[in-house]
C-alpha cells in the first residue's frame, strides 16, 4: 500500500480515539448540532478504522512468523503463517483502497429521468415508451416510486419526450450511467416490408438538487410564462392558464410543466426539474474534466454519445462503453438491469481505483 494511503489511514485511526473520547465528554450534548455531526463521521469513519487495524495485525503476524523462520522445528508453521497473512493482507488491501474511493454525494438522491425521442421519427418515439417502461419495471422491482413530471405524446404512442421523478434509496447511485444515446435495431409495426431499422433516443439522469443547498436561482433570470395546457386532462385543465414555462435566462434552459391542474403545483414542479437541469450542467462539466484527466470511459456526461444498443432480431444489448453485450434483450426490457447496472458501477469503480494507485 501506497505511504500516502497509509498515512490517510493513521490520520482517520487517530481521528476516531478522539472522536471517542469527545462523544463520551461530560458535555457532549450540550451542541446537539455538533454532537450529530460528530456521531456520523464516527459512524462512517469506524468500519474503516476497524478494517485498517486487521491490516495491522495481519503485517503483525507476517513479522512474527519471519522471526520464528530461524527456528528449524518451526520453520513448516512460520511459513504456513506467513503465507495465510499474506493473503488476508492483499485481500484487506484492496477492501481499503475501495473504502477509501471519494464517495459520490449524489448516490443516495432522487432523480429526474427524462427520455427524448431522436433519429426516426415515430418508431424512435415509440422506443422512447419502451425505454420508460423498462426504467418503470426496474424501479418496481427496486420498489421505487416514480412520478410523472411532463409527457409529450406522439401521434403513434409511446414520446417525443418524457420526464418522471424517481424516488426511492440510491436510485442515483444505479441509474447514473444511463445518461447518452440509446440506439435501437429492430423491424417497426408499421413495416410492410420486413427491414430493420436503427433509431435512437437520449436519456438524462439528474439527481434532484436540494435547491436551497445546491443552485441558488436569482428569480431575475427567469422569465415565467403561464398557457393553457394541451391534451389529455379534461375540460379544466384546457380553460385555465395551469401550464407553466420556465425560461432560465443566463443558460436558456427552458422548463415547462403543465400535467397537475394546479398553475401553483406545475410551477413547483418545473422550479425543481430547472435546479436539476442546473446541476446537471454543473456535474458535466466536473465529469468532463475528471474525464479528460484519467480517460474516463464511463460517466463523461456527454450527451451525444452512443452508450448503447437494442438489436431485437438477435435479441442483443450491448454497452458500447464497457463492451459488455447481453443475449436477453427481453428481461433486460422488461425491467431487469441489475447486471447491466453492477458491470458498469464496477468498472467505475475499477478506474477510480486505477487513478488512485496513480
Amino acid at each position: 500500500m501506497k505511504p500516502s494511503m497509509l498515512a490517510k489511514l493513521d490520520q482517520l485511526a487517530n481521528r476516531l480515539v478522539e472522536l471517542d473520547e469527545l462523544l463520551t465528554h461530560e458535555g457532549a450534548t450540550a451542541n446537539m448540532d455538533n454532537y450529530r455531526k460528530m456521531t456520523k463521521e464516527h459512524a462512517e469513519i469506524g468500519p474503516l478504522v476497524a478494517l485498517y487495524r486487521q491490516y495491522q495485525e495481519a503485517n503483525g503476524d507476517i513479522a512474527a512468523a519471519q522471526e520464528m523462520l530461524g527456528d528449524p522445528e518451526m520453520k513448516e508453521f512460520a511459513q504456513e503463517e506467513i503465507e495465510s497473512a499474506k493473503g488476508r493482507l492483499a485481500a484487506l488491501d484492496l477492501d481499503l483502497q475501495k473504502m477509501l474511493l471519494p464517495k459520490d454525494e449524489n448516490d443516495e438522491r432522487n432523480i429526474f429521468l427524462e427520455i427524448r425521442a431522436g433519429t426516426g421519427g415515430d418508431e424512435s418515439a415509440l422506443f422512447a415508451g419502451d425505454l420508460l417502461r423498462m426504467y418503470t419495471r426496474f424501479a418496481e422491482r427496486n420498489r421505487w416510486q416514480v412520478e410523472m413530471v411532463s409527457e409529450s405524446s406522439s401521434d403513434l404512442g409511446g414520446y417525443r419526450e418524457v420526464i418522471v421523478r424517481v424516488i426511492g434509496n440510491g436510485v442515483y447511485s444505479k441509474l447514473k450511467f444511463e445518461s447518452g444515446g440509446h440506439r435501437v435495431q429492430r423491424v417497426p409495426a408499421t413495416e410492410t416490408q420486413g427491414r430493420i431499422h436503427t433509431s435512437a433516443c437520449t436519456v438524462a439522469v439528474m439527481p434532484e438538487a436540494d435547491e436551497v443547498e445546491d443552485v441558488y436561482i436569482n428569480p431575475a433570470d427567469l422569465r415565467i410564462d403561464t398557457y393553457r395546457a394541451s391534451g389529455a386532462g379534461g375540460q379544466h385543465i384546457n380553460k385555465t392558464d395551469s401550464a407553466v414555462r420556465i425560461t432560465h435566462l443566463p443558460t436558456n434552459i427552458v422548463v415547462e410543466c403543465q400535467d397537475d391542474r394546479s398553475q401553483h403545483k406545475n410551477k413547483a414542479q418545473a422550479m425543481k426539474v430547472l435546479a436539476a437541469r442546473i446541476k446537471d450542467v454543473q456535474l458535466r462539466e466536473q465529469q468532463s474534466k475528471e474525464a479528460a484527466t484519467r480517460k474516463s470511459l464511463i460517466g463523461s456526461g456527454d450527451r451525444s454519445e452512443r452508450i448503447r444498443t437494442y438489436n431485437f432480431p438477435q435479441g442483443r444489448l450491448t454497452d458500447h462503453r464497457i463492451n459488455l453485450t447481453l443475449y436477453k434483450l427481453d428481461f433486460i426490457m422488461d425491467g431487469d438491469l441489475t447486471e447491466l447496472t453492477n458491470a458498469l458501477a464496477a468498472e467505475h469503480q475499477a478506474e477510480l481505483l486505477a487513478a488512485l494507485g496513480d
